[in-house]
């Protein structure tokens, strides 16, 4: 169970390290069609993210501080997967499909820029919700779990801020991947269920020597 959550974990993280290494540095008309199909592979990659944080709060909040810690991480969370995939959408998938239907490249720049200007808005407003669900979530471990969160807060905090520009650009964004894998990873594996924090039933002998469920 603890491998199979620390897979799950990262499995989004580094799939999108996978597909930096082949993101084109620039939108032109001769990478326009890689830019476009990638961006439209992506789409349901990058909210996947998330997932990162949903397992290691997968239980129900408290009214207590890691409670209102899991709850500020799940808005968190939901304001990356919406804001970045708007920044997909409009700086990714529409940028490429107008590049492809730009025919000099002279025209290239005044029709893409404004879709990357309001890609970035977007993007940063969801990076910003990452860094939150992350500090949010590395509360609760820290709660639950003591120091390794802080392992945690500091690589997913320190990728947040590469975030901001890296986007998956080879190679810092391929770099910043990774670590939220790291990040993740851990925090998952820290989090996970062990035999000795299952709740077990006790046992009592019957009047024949037979246990008993008590």
């Amino acid at each position: 169970m603890r491998w199979l959550r620390t897979v799950l974990a990262v499995v989004p993280a580094l799939a999108l390290a996978g597909a930096g290494l082949s993101h084109p540095h620039f939108l032109t008309l001769e990478s326009a069609a890689s830019w476009q199909h990638l961006h439209l592979l992506l789409l349901p990659v990058f909210p996947l993210l998330a997932v990162g944080f949903l397992l290691p709060l997968w239980r129900r909040p408290g009214i207590d501080v890691a409670g209102f810690a899991t709850v500020t991480a799940w808005v968190g969370a939901f304001v990356y997967a919406t804001f970045y995939t708007g920044l997909d959408l409009v700086a990714g998938l529409a940028a490429g499909t107008v590049a492809r239907n730009t025919h000099s490249a002279a025209d290239l720049g005044a029709a893409v820029q404004p879709l990357f200007e309001v890609g970035d808005r977007l993007g940063h407003i969801g990076v910003y919700g990452f860094a939150i669900a992350a500090a949010a979530m590395s509360v609760v471990l820290f709660l639950r779990h003591g120091v390794a969160a802080l392992a945690v807060a500091v690589v997913l905090l320190s990728a947040s801020y590469s975030f901001l520009d890296s986007h998956i650009f080879s190679p810092r964004g391929v770099y910043t991947m990774v670590a939220f894998a790291a990040g993740f990873g851990l925090a998952a594996w820290i989090s996970a269920p062990t035999a000795n924090s299952m709740p077990r039933a006790t046992t009592t002998t019957g009047q024949k020597g037979e246990p008993t469920c008590g």
